[in-house]
């Protein structure tokens, strides 16, 4: 008996959207080296909906997807990712068939920074 459609589509997740050769890029994520697809592109279009701003305050949104196997449980809204080394507030997560896609967000504060 061959694979099931679920499984074939677990396969695809990391051996063509997350493959190094093609889409993924290792990033550490929560202190773990991990493959992960960074979409600036689809981030500009949820932060369209998204998006919120205070005075003196703006905000860095980081949109990216990872497989769901190497994540571990999907984050909640509000949980904290730390990608790189930088501290992430998780805006918006979901699962989309074995890849999470998940929007955090950083605030900086305007004003001049010294060298």
């Amino acid at each position: 008996m061959g694979l099931s459609f679920k499984e074939i589509l677990q396969q695809d997740v990391k051996n063509v959207f997350l493959n190094p050769l093609e889409f993924g890029e290792t990033h550490l994520v929560n202190g773990e080296p991990m493959t992960i697809v960074l979409d600036d592109v689809e981030n500009i279009e949820r932060e369209k909906k998204m998006k919120s701003h205070m005075d003196g305050i703006y905000t860095r949104q980081v949109f990216f997807y990872v497989a769901s196997a190497d994540f571990g449980p999907l984050p909640k809204q509000g949980g904290m990712i730390d990608l790189d080394g930088q501290k992430y507030i998780v805006v918006d997560a979901t699962d989309e068939c074995g890849i999470f896609a998940i929007t955090m967000e950083a605030n900086k504060s305007h004003g001049g920074r010294r060298a």
